[in-house]
């Protein structure tokens, strides 16, 4: 490896070097890693992400250069890449910027030649925790106090950083109508929703039940997002009001707050499901999918327990009637999804959009659209 120009500093004191290998200065967050062997530009500029340092476990990043058309918002959100070996090339037939240097024109900070293998293993034994990308040049003394002067990830509301500002409408036709409360939807979920047929209305996640419930929508949605569900009160008790009056239904960081909506508790992970090869068994149908994730937050099962020890459709009692587990992760037992039993609505843990991942999930959208029509 090159002469180490920069280095990752971790909350506890854990150091690795590197080279840094794009936009000037440091950068600190929650430092996390993701299992994705592609999807790099999509993981960069995934709402989900915000807040955090992105360790990518794939060896090689920036293959293929990155493009427009691989955006899942309008800007990057993650605050570093941390990579074992970053590429600069441009040649594939649908690149327009080379990797690194578009991470330096989005002011982003980057790391190379990081042992990346031994950073996951202390993440996956001590937990994912802050930490930060530093120059040399930033003696270890004050990247401390940089890193301590952080907040930590639980207790932030991060959705208030990337909502929009006012509500904007997607898709035509006469297909059915779903609000979403954005807290940092990603734009293949848009489109997977539209190609279907659906209108979609994306609301800032600060309106009200009677704003969202405003043009009559055939269902609520509630995307993806960062942060702690446990610091969103002021949404769960939207999506309160409207339990039970229209069909609602949550992915990712919606689950987590529809769950916390009708009355369940959510926790922190320890080191997170961030990556494209988490197995979760879909309980309806019996299969075994390969799913896309990128969440740190999950909920407690029945009885307040944090894995799921059989593959039935346990249940709840919740504030608005049962719930039944629909999905549950292969890899720790935890929580991937549920269905309201008593009115209508229901959630799953992980990404179906698949962008990136498998496509193994897809049909999901299709049942959501079903289940409308179903309860009209």
């Amino acid at each position: 490896m090159a002469e180490a120009t920069g280095y990752v500093l971790l909350e506890d004191g854990t150091r690795f070097d590197g080279v840094l290998c794009a936009a000037e200065g440091h950068a600190v967050g929650e430092v996390v890693f993701t299992t994705g062997m592609s999807g790099y530009q999509e993981s960069m500029s995934d709402p989900s992400f915000a807040g955090q340092l992105i360790t990518f476990t794939y060896p090689h990043i920036g293959n293929y250069g990155v493009s427009s058309q691989a955006m899942e918002s309008e800007r990057v959100w993650a605050r570093a890449a941390i990579m074992r070996e970053a590429g600069n090339r441009e040649d594939a037939p649908t690149a327009e910027r080379g990797w690194l240097d578009w991470l330096a024109d989005c002011g982003v900070r980057a790391i190379s030649g990081v042992d990346t293998r031994a950073l996951v293993l202390h993440i996956r034994e001590a937990g994912a925790m802050r930490g930060g990308v530093f120059p040399a040049t930033i003696a270890e003394a004050q990247a401390r106090e940089l890193i301590a002067a952080e907040p930590p990830m639980a207790g932030q509301d991060l959705a208030r950083l990337v909502t929009p500002t006012e509500v904007s409408h997607h898709g035509s036709g006469d297909g059915p109508r779903i609000a979403i409360i954005d807290t940092g939807i990603k734009a293949s979920m848009v489109r997977e929703l539209v190609g279907r047929g659906a209108r979609v209305a994306l609301h800032p996640c600060t309106s009200s039940a009677d704003e969202l419930l405003g043009e009559d929508p055939d269902a609520v949605f509630l995307a993806n997002g960062p942060g702690d569900p446990a610091a969103l009160d002021y949404i769960v008790e939207t999506v309160r009001a409207i339990v039970g009056v229209k069909p609602v239904w949550g992915i990712c960081l919606g689950h987590q707050l529809l769950c916390r909506a009708v009355g369940l508790e959510t926790f922190k992970l320890p080191f997170g499901h961030r990556g494209a090869n988490h197995p979760v068994r879909d309980l309806q149908s019996g299969r075994v999918e390969i799913t896309s994730q990128n969440h740190g937050f999950a909920a407690l099962g029945p009885g307040g327990g944090r894995t799921i020890d059989s593959d039935e459709p346990v249940r709840w009692e919740t504030d608005f009637g049962a719930a039944a587990l629909s999905h549950v992760n292969l890899y720790d037992r935890t929580v991937e999804g549920l269905e309201l039993l008593d009115v209508p609505g229901g959630t799953v843990q992980y990404h179906p959009e698949a962008g990136p991942g498998p496509h193994d999930s897809l049909y999901l959208f299709d049942r959501f659209l079903q289940r409308i029509a179903e309860a009209a």
